[in-house]
């Protein structure tokens, strides 16, 4: 753990770096209430199965000495990784990969890269979020101090997942330097509130897509859907790992991968809820889906499959449903997506919300031209927004 008091935010702020979250204080999770990806428990998993190319800090924000906000900071080293995805083979992708690895590899997140949507920090109602926002700039100087002792120079600091809403948070002296961007959307269902079953949901869509539903079901017949617990994950702990690494290497783009036991060790530390659920054809094993419980919203997590099965039988779009389904039955309110697959995910209702964020890089001179610079660094994704309702 890392003191920082009086940072220079006002006279009675402060912030701590803790390095593990066994020096979490013990009313953290008071402050994490309402978004399980800021509790300890949570944390802990991060902790124990990050992926290998990742660093996590944990920030404490205090007014005097009492605890009033937390946050999430990650180091991630692209130098790490073999590939950031083998998917797109172009000219554009092996520009953009150059420049990872010779001016982008150490990167330092205020948020979790591993997630979308605002989950980076939380804070009581005894101080402001613009106090907050000016005290995690404060908190991410010091951590590249930190990582500068270690001998890793921080290239590009980024705030992530913010909505509309919080930017005008952001628009302070403080981040006058750093470079507004907007990334491809974070696509969210609304689950409607006179939807009580599965059948509803599917009355609700327009001719085209009923068939499309339709059709998709029909396709995965023979394939049995299985809810899967701690024990089952361990006994197919090899093959859901490679389901997920082919889909994980296969997108447009990665920044890391999960070691082999992630899903296991989530299992054990969230329990219930932390969903997994196993789709066999013939008792093999041949894809998977996660969810995760947060409060009223439903959280998707990562996913695998064995390609050549999931075109023949549609298994990403019935997974998707199958998703759509337990969510509505289980009364969430909505489900978060996620900012992949955009277009499939359109086709079942769910709607973009476009999410921003700020960037800087460490050399005054590329800084400069970051807009530029950008374009490589986030991939962009052509699509058409379907509207599947009446």
């Amino acid at each position: 753990m890392t003191n920082y008091q009086n940072c220079g935010v006002n006279t009675l702020s402060s912030f701590k770096i803790y390095f593990s979250t066994k020096e979490l204080p013990k009313n953290w999770n008071e402050i994490a209430v309402g978004n399980i990806f800021l509790t300890k428990e949570y944390l802990v998993v991060l902790e124990k199965v990050a992926p290998k190319n990742m660093s996590c800090f944990f920030i404490g924000i205090f007014m005097e000495s009492e605890l009033v906000g937390i946050a999430i900071s990650q180091f991630l080293d692209l130098n790490k990784l073999e590939s950031f995805g083998e998917r797109d083979k172009c000219v554009k992708t092996a520009v953009r990969n150059f420049v990872f690895k010779n001016f982008c590899s150490h990167v330092l997140f205020v948020g979790n890269n591993m997630l979308t949507g605002k989950n980076g920090y939380a804070f009581s109602k005894k101080i402001g979020e613009t106090q907050v926002v000016k005290t995690l700039q404060m908190a991410s100087i010091s951590i590249r101090k930190e990582l500068k002792l270690a001998g890793k120079n921080i290239h590009i600091t980024t705030f992530k997942d913010l909505y509309s809403e919080d930017i005008k948070e952001f628009t302070i002296p403080e981040f006058k330097k750093l470079y507004q961007f907007s990334t491809q959307p974070n696509m969210i269902f609304k689950i409607e509130s006179n939807w009580k079953t599965e059948n509803d949901y599917v009355d609700s869509l327009t001719k085209k897509y009923r068939d499309q539903y339709k059709r998709a079901r029909k396709k995965a017949e023979g394939i049995e859907k299985r809810k899967m617990h701690l024990e089952d994950i361990i006994k197919h702990e090899d093959v859901i790992y490679d389901l997920y690494f082919h889909v994980a290497k296969n997108a447009p783009f990665n920044t890391f991968f999960l070691p082999k036991n992630h899903f296991r060790v989530f299992k054990e530390q969230l329990k219930d809820q932390f969903l997994f659920y196993g789709y066999f054809l013939n008792e093999q094993l041949i894809g998977f889906n996660t969810l995760i419980k947060n409060g009223k919203i439903m959280e998707t997590y990562f996913l695998g499959y064995d390609d050549t099965i999931q075109r023949e039988k549609m298994l990403y779009l019935n997974m998707l449903y199958d998703m759509v389904a337990y969510s509505i039955n289980k009364n969430f309110e909505k489900i978060i997506f996620g900012r992949t697959a955009l277009e499939i995910k359109s086709s079942v209702g769910a709607k973009p919300v476009e999410t921003f964020g700020y960037i800087e890089h460490s050399s005054a001179i590329i800084n400069s031209k970051m807009e530029t610079l950008f374009c490589y660094l986030e991939p962009k994704t052509d699509w058409k927004e379907r509207n599947p309702f009446k």
